[in-house]
């Protein structure tokens, strides 16, 4: 049976507890309430959180319990997951390509009513594993936007100019058809909603129907150190406004599927350092493990805070290069981060902000991984570098 985290009143209080070898997981539950919250009361339609960006379960039940009653899923472990620790839940299947059987698995095992295609062919491996005349299935277009971090159309999406005989196509089998689509990941600009917005406008005005759901996919973003991006309540604006010149059916409805704006805030990682090199210090974290989506290259660090003897660790600061422990040479955090000058080995660091896409890619590379995860039971506390709004 799982086990739920320990509990904390703080990061301090841990590390005065258990001095950690291993790195240690913080999960703030008063953030993920209000994150959600926030989203849920200012996104103008369904919100259905990406289960790929954080599949922790204690992370699933605090934005279930916050009232995130819909999920994105990209397979039918996932489904599997949300059904079991979000009852009452509704799961979509919202990904084009998938495993033989799992989309026919998701409907009989579990109920699912919504999948997705961006190709003709993928309609007629539907038809022969579902029920079309039962489910809603969405034809994923493709359409990007420079203010993206990275580019979600070139892998997947139909050309818009197949867009209306793909759900034609979708109508004839008996499905209720739906158009998604997804500007990118880490939008920086509000304006993309709104270019892919009357992308999608042009298509829907040349059916013979109206659609009744329209999923805009993810892209929301957090700040980071460094990499400023609007207020979320800047992308809202921009979809509503947008949203108004949709030909949608009379009782249609707009979807939104966050990852990182719903998981992100919420977490924390705690590493120690192991050793330091003048202006380098070796961590017990690094590229291979809760770090690894600063790969890709968009945002270049996290905010945060150092501590020694379970206090905070201040004074005048100077710039680190980050390593972590694997024997890799790539296994180098980008970009140098401020730390306090007297910074030394057995010092801990906590990093906020870093829910979004870490716990869910972390490997075993070279014999390194944590699974320690705790609760910070204190609802006044808070990661560095958190915005709930």
């Amino acid at each position: 049976m799982e086990q739920a985290p320990v509990k904390f009143d703080s990061v301090p209080a841990m590390l005065a507890q258990w001095r950690p070898v291993q790195p240690v997981y913080a999960i703030y539950p008063e953030v993920y309430r209000r994150t959600a919250a926030s989203f849920l009361e200012g996104f103008p339609g369904r919100v259905l959180y990406a289960v790929k960006a954080n599949d922790d379960p204690t992370v699933l039940r605090l934005l279930h319990a916050a009232g995130v009653a819909h999920f994105d899923c990209a397979s039918l472990p996932e489904v599997a997951r949300v059904n079991e620790l979000c009852p009452g839940a509704t799961c979509y299947f919202m990904v084009p390509v998938a495993l033989p059987g799992a989309a026919g698995d998701a409907q009989r095992l579990y109920g699912l009513r919504h999948f997705m295609i961006d190709h003709a062919q993928r309609l007629d491996q539907l038809a022969d594993e579902i029920d079309l005349t039962a489910s809603v299935v969405f034809a994923r277009m493709a359409v990007s936007h420079a203010s993206s971090m990275m580019d979600l159309s070139s892998k997947f999406g139909a050309p818009p100019g197949e867009i209306p005989g793909l759900l034609e196509q979708i109508a004839e089998r008996g499905a209720e058809p739906a158009l998604a689509f997804n500007v990118g990941s880490l939008v920086t600009d509000p304006e993309a909603y709104p270019h892919a917005i009357a992308v999608a406008a042009e298509c829907l005005s040349a059916l013979p129907f109206r659609v009744r759901l329209i999923d805009l996919g993810g892209g929301f973003p957090r700040a980071y150190p460094g990499f400023p991006v609007p207020a979320m309540q800047a992308f809202f604006d921009a979809v509503t406004g947008a949203a108004a010149t949709l030909p949608m059916a009379p009782d249609g409805e707009l979807m939104a599927e966050p990852g990182r704006a719903l998981s992100a805030p919420g977490l924390s990682a705690v590493v120690q350092v192991l050793l330091r090199k003048d202006g380098r210090l070796y961590l017990n974290d690094g590229m291979y493990g809760i770090f690894w989506e600063l790969r890709f290259g968009a945002q270049q660090r996290f905010a945060v805070r150092a501590f020694r003897d379970g206090a905070p660790l201040d004074g005048e600061t100077e710039a680190f290069s980050l390593f972590g422990p694997t024997c890799c040479s790539t296994d180098l955090l980008p970009g140098a981060v401020e730390l306090p000058r007297e910074i030394a080995p057995g010092d801990y660091l906590e990093f906020g902000n870093i829910g979004a896409y870490s716990l869910a890619g972390r490997t075993h590379f070279n014999g390194h991984y944590s699974d320690s995860i705790i609760e910070i039971a204190d609802p006044s506390e808070r990661p560095p570098g958190i915005d709930v709004t």
